[in-house]
Order: structure tokens, then sequence, then C-alpha cells
């Protein structure tokens, strides 16, 4: 059964084949995996430099840690099942200008092999629990107009569609309690 994961260095293969997944498709574009794909895609494979990601990754939601201007603490979860990375959720703590026009709270990708069996909709759902615990009542989640799939996934989870700014839905969806 899918479930979410910190970072771990345990599911380092599978991590390295959704990666190339993701280039073969293309996904450099987009802005969740953009930033990692170009500081880190050419060395990911070295079991030392995945371990200093993984690291990285799990020190995100901490304040105290050094981040480049503009970014937020975050959290990052796997979806993984056993040691089969299916894809990956962050959730922003709070929202800069950027985030608040066009990036939201939460940003989501699943590797495409592992695409249309619901683990979007998994993942944004089991997100919002932790989204509460961080201290965020509702979560901005934004997809691109003429991403219908993603779209169908945020109203799945009950999102709201507020209004479209720069070719983005931005949709509100409560975190409960």
């Amino acid at each position: 059964m899918p479930r979410f994961i910190a970072p771990d260095i345990r599911v380092h293969a599978s991590f390295l084949d959704a990666m190339k997944e993701f280039v073969e498709e293309d996904a450099g574009e987009r802005s969740l995996l953009r930033h990692e794909m170009e500081r880190y895609g050419a060395t990911w494979h070295r079991p030392e430099v995945f371990a200093e990601y993984v690291a990285r990754l799990n020190a995100e939601p901490l304040e105290e840690t050094p981040r480049s201007e503009g970014w937020v603490p975050s959290t990052t979860l796997w979806y993984a099942e056993g040691d089969t990375f299916l894809g990956r959720l962050s959730i922003r703590h709070r929202l800069n200008p950027f985030l608040r026009e066009l990036g939201g709270h939460i940003g989501y990708a699943v590797r495409p092999t592992a695409r249309r069996q619901g683990h979007a909709t998994a993942m944004l759902i089991a997100s919002l629990p932790v989204a509460r615990r961080i201290g965020i009542d509702s979560v901005l989640v934004t997809c691109d107009t003429t991403n219908e799939g993603s779209r169908k996934v945020i109203e799945a989870a009950g999102g709201v569609l507020e209004d479209e700014r720069g070719g983005k839905l931005r949709f509100w969806v409560a975190t409960g309690g």
C-alpha cells in the first residue's frame, strides 16, 4: 500500500528511475523538479550526493535552514510503496508573493509510469492533515489552465476555484479541523 515517507536513501534506485522518466517526458520545465534536476541531476547516482540531497530535503522544514533567497520553509514527502518511489509532494509553510500568485502551498508530481492510478489524489488528500499540523488552515493549490488531470485531482480533494492568474487556476482546499 503506497504511503508518505520522509525522503530516504533506501529508495535511491527507484528515485533515479523516476527521474529518468521525468527527463524523458521533458519534465525539466516543471518548477517542482526543475531546480533539483539542475542542481543534482548529473550527480544523484552517487550515493554520497543522494544522501546529501535527502538530508537537505529533510532539513527544509526548519526555519534556520539556509535556503535560496525567496524560498520558504517546506516539508517534502515522498510517496512510496515499499522501496518504490511513486511521487513527491512539497508543502510550503507560508506564501511569499510568487507563491501567493502562482505557486501555492502544495506542489506534487507523480512519476509518469505511476500516473492515472489515483496516486496524485491520494497524495493531495493525505497531505491536508500534515498542512494542518504545520498551521495552515486552507492551502492554495494551483495548476496550469490546460492541466485537466491536475484540476480533477484538486477538485477531488475539495478544492474550490478562486480564479485564474497568469495561466494558472488557483484553488483553496481546507485542511480540516
